[in-house]
């Protein structure tokens, strides 16, 4: 059976997967409250679900290695409330920079992250600018919301304001991968409200400009969503279609990637 973590190899043997034109999968995802309903660690069970099955599928046609989640990073203090994981901004990217670092330097070539953790994408443009230009390694910087969202607008049973946070999207993808949800700790009062011509205080909303969610709404329970209208069906179909989107993508970067 071809091993598909990469702390199971050993040194001479990724010497020699290198040699294959691997794709290396990155989870990067965060330890955060996600309501009294949710586990802390929602996103990272989201992310590291979700790049196991898609490593396992991709390893049937190319070589793929699975890299441990990257379980702490940024979060704004006022999660720090609910007991929540906080790494500065800074201390965050050179963590991720120095990750990606050693795997160009160890001669891998693509490198996918799958970021599961809706604060991370700015910091983690920098670091992937910063690889390109150091290593002339162009890594695919992807997100799972962008890869289900046309699928999720016409499943989902919360209106606009209720996926953010810990609403009826995470929920619905935590009860799929068969965690154990407390639906009745679940919590509508936090369901966002706030929508003009150019925000929709939604995580799969139209935005013409970035403001954190938390800058404008006091949650009372640490959710920013509906989680009440969550269910295992609409998980399901949501992963099923993230999975089948992401070999799809991963697939069409490594031909591309030709450095």
């Amino acid at each position: 059976m071809t091993k598909i973590n990469l702390m199971d190899y050993t040194w001479p043997e990724l010497k020699e997967a290198v040699k294959k034109n691997p794709l290396v999968i990155l989870p990067v995802a965060q330890v955060e409250e996600h309501g009294p309903h949710l586990p802390v660690g929602c996103d990272t069970f989201i992310g590291a679900s979700i790049a196991k099955q898609v490593s396992c599928e991709l390893s049937k046609t190319i070589t793929t290695l699975l890299m441990p989640s990257v379980w702490a990073g940024y979060s704004p203090k006022k999660m720090m409330e609910w007991g929540t994981m906080r790494v500065r901004t800074r201390v965050f990217i050179d963590y991720i920079h120095d990750i990606l670092a050693s795997l160009c330097e160890m001669e891998f070539k693509k490198i996918v992250i799958i970021d599961s953790h809706g604060q991370h994408r700015g910091m983690l443009d920098v670091a992937v600018k910063e690889i390109a230009d150091e290593y002339n390694v162009y890594c695919a910087l992807t997100n799972p919301l962008s890869l289900c969202s046309e699928k999720y607008a016409e499943i989902r049973k919360s209106k606009s304001g209720g996926s953010t946070h810990a609403g009826e999207f995470e929920t619905s993808l935590l009860i799929a991968l068969g965690h154990k949800i407390d639906m009745k700790k679940a919590t509508d009062i936090d369901t966002l409200k706030f929508k003009t011509k150019y925000f929709e205080a939604d995580a799969f909303g139209a935005k013409k400009y970035y403001i954190s969610t938390w800058g404008f709404h006091d949650s009372k329970e640490g959710i920013l969503g509906d989680p009440c209208k969550a269910s295992g069906a609409t998980g399901k179909l949501i992963l099923e279609e993230i999975v089948k989107n992401y070999v799809e993508l991963c697939k069409e970067y490594h031909k591309i990637v030709t450095f």
